[in-house]
């Protein structure tokens, strides 16, 4: 391997990084406020590729209908649960939280279609129509059972995964797309050519990253959030409802979701399926940060960018081998540390 091709390779693996960065960090607080390991959080980034897909061919994707099925259902559950427990001035809330802002996302949508938008438009469209997902999902299928094992919790959000790569296919068909780059500059960067699409999805990486930052350490909403990562019954006791930081955490994962989705739809081919290998890659990086740290998640993501890039040129049929076999490792590591930890309290 000679120094320009690794430089290239290099280049690669950091913008394949910056897609698991999104989605790893996402996976992080979705994890740490609701303890849930949301396993579709990669279909829901496929879902936002291939609904601009369908925007770009001037049709109304069948998420759209998702959207409305799922806020529809979750508004009936909670009215139902409302009524359970006398409080009926929380309803004019609910219906606007769960179903006037999806239904209004659903009809911006079919209005902007109506005039052939440009790009950001379009852009903007597909990220409407996939920010609903993740918060109705969780009220429908989370909340009810909020406070299960994290064991069954994974086992609902696998079962959640197979469902909606199910109505992937039902709605987008088996045929992959790819829409067009978003510029087509080019840099120079110490004699090695990068493209503007790479330079756009590190740039969203990192402002994304620090707008996190910048949201837990600096905003209620955000301290809200880590209060209930550290300690949900010390949260309530303070005032802080879960339920409302666990619906934040899912919207924030949702946008993030759709960014990496459109950010990398014009580098690769997206499928229906092609979610779940997504997500799991961002996991192997969340793994590494423990699914606690932001900043261990966005190490291991990059690392993890880095490793598919080289391990694809050196052979490519056992390039995913090699990037989840990087699990084993971390999870011995990590085991022997925690033991360690462990003995050193008792002592």
């Amino acid at each position: 391997m000679t120094p320009d091709i690794a430089a290239i390779l290099a280049v690669d693996g950091i913008a394949n990084g910056a897609i698991y960065v999104l989605v790893a960090i996402g996976l992080v607080l979705i994890f740490t406020v609701t303890r849930v390991i949301f396993v579709p959080f990669g279909d829901i980034s496929a879902f936002a590729a291939l609904t601009l897909a369908a925007i770009n061919e001037k049709r109304l994707p069948g998420t759209a209908g998702l959207v409305l099925a799922l806020a529809a259902i979750a508004t009936l559950m909670e009215l139902v649960s409302l009524g359970r427990r006398g409080r009926w001035r929380a309803a004019p809330r609910a219906i606007g939280f769960y179903l006037l802002l999806p239904v209004l996302a659903v009809a911006s949508a079919r209005i902007g279609l109506a005039y052939d938008p440009p790009m950001p438009a379009r852009v903007a469209i597909a990220l409407l129509l996939v920010l609903p997902i993740a918060p109705l999902l969780d009220r429908i299928v989370f909340r009810p059972i909020a406070d299960a094992t994290v064991l069954l919790l994974l086992i609902v959000a696998v079962a959640l995964h197979f469902a909606l790569v199910g109505l992937g296919l039902l709605f987008f068909g088996p045929e992959g797309v790819r829409t067009d780059p978003f510029t087509d500059a080019s840099f120079e960067i110490a004699g090695l050519s990068v493209s503007g699409q790479t330079a756009l999805i590190v740039i969203a990486a990192i402002v994304f990253s620090a707008l996190l930052y910048l949201l837990f350490d600096f905003t209620l909403t955000g301290k809200a959030l880590h209060a209930t990562a550290v300690n949900r019954t010390g949260a309530r006791l303070m005032g802080i409802r879960p339920e409302r930081s666990g619906a934040i955490a899912y919207l924030l994962g949702s946008l993030m979701a759709g960014v990496s989705g459109i950010l990398i739809a014009p580098v690769n081919t997206i499928f229906y399926d092609s979610g779940f290998l997504i997500g799991l890659k961002a996991f192997v990086g969340a793994i590494i940060g423990g699914l606690i740290s932001y900043p261990g998640a966005a190490i291991g993501a990059v690392f993890v960018g880095m490793l598919e890039s080289f391990a694809s040129f050196q052979s490519s049929s056992f390039k995913d081998v090699i990037v989840f076999a990087l699990l084993i490792p971390v999870l011995l590591w990590r085991s022997v540390a925690s033991v360690s930890q462990e003995e050193d309290i008792e002592e």
